[in-house]
């Protein structure tokens, strides 16, 4: 029969009773991030944002879709709901856009340039990328073409 080391046992009582660290500092939370991120070679396009889930009407149990959706593994099922990662979460549309139930989940993110995006329905999120994606393509446009003119010039009237 082996024997235990005692260099190996752990008192639990002296664990708990240790002093807690001092919370983190404003820049360190972003590294974490960061550091997480960075393997999975995915960019986190925005500066602050959260997530929520309203446990009162998800549907987690029945459908799990949120969660096979995340690009990131920043949600999970966890007893009996679904959990959250909050340093994996680079809020994108992802979870909402396959939530199965409007308004379950909520993503409130703020771009580098200071504007606050919200969304938590499928409808939200369409609307959204279709405003990103048309003012891509002004820019696309305005930068080939910054007049009128040129674009008749080049193509014709």
């Amino acid at each position: 029969m082996p024997t235990k080391n005692k260099e190996q046992s752990v008192n639990i009582f002296d664990l708990l009773s240790e002093e807690v660290p001092e919370p983190e500092e404003k820049g360190k939370p972003k590294n974490r991030r960061a550091e997480l991120l960075e393997p999975m070679g995915i960019k986190d396009w925005y500066e602050e944002g959260s997530i929520s889930i309203d446990m009162r009407t998800c549907r987690g149990i029945e459908c799990n879709l949120c969660v096979k959706a995340c690009p990131t593994n920043a949600l999970y099922w966890k007893a009996g709901e679904i959990g959250i990662i909050d340093d994996l979460c680079v809020h994108c549309t992802a979870c909402v856009a396959n939530c199965m139930v409007d308004d379950c989940i909520k993503v409130i993110r703020k771009r580098s340039d200071g504007t606050t995006e919200s969304f938590s329905n499928l409808k939200d999120v369409c609307v959204l990328l279709r405003n990103i994606n048309t003012k891509k393509c002004k820019e696309r446009l305005k930068s080939r073409y910054p007049t009128a003119e040129e674009y008749f010039e080049r193509h014709g009237k």
